[in-house]
């Protein structure tokens, strides 16, 4: 078949508009906007059962219908560096969609039992909200 140039630009141009189509999936998943990062610090460093406890405890968080995107760490073994603060114990690090699900989040029952059944182990929490842009 001889291609023309009237064929050969409407193929492109429906591969061009096929290309920047954005598919049913894409239309579907927000994009998240708010990054909740937590940083805690164990009362009892050297407590293997403190630490256990406190896992545990922030597992639970990842089962709240807003969290988007849920992470648990512990500080890197990066090379020390000055602008470096791993004196925390764990890191919990979640994503939602908006604000809406991130105060949702705060006052969820798992969140609170969380809290309250917790609170005991930390000396101190660091919170970090971050607006994606």
């Amino acid at each position: 078949m001889k291609t023309t140039r009237r064929t050969f630009i409407a193929t492109a141009s429906a591969a061009a508009l096929t290309a920047t189509t954005p598919t049913p999936l894409m239309a579907q998943k927000p994009t998240p906007k708010l990054i909740h990062h937590v940083f805690f610090w164990l009362n009892n460093v050297e407590s293997g059962e403190d630490r256990k406890k406190l896992l545990e405890g922030l597992r639970t968080l990842g089962k709240i219908e807003t969290v988007r995107d849920f992470r648990i760490g512990r500080p890197a073994r990066t090379e020390k560096r000055e602008v470096i603060d791993d004196s925390y114990t764990f890191s919990l690090f979640t994503v939602f969609d908006d604000v809406t699900g991130h105060d949702a989040y705060q006052v969820h029952p798992i969140h609170l039992k969380f809290i309250d059944e917790n609170k005991h182990l930390w000396a101190k929490v660091q919170v970090y909200d971050v607006e994606a842009i």
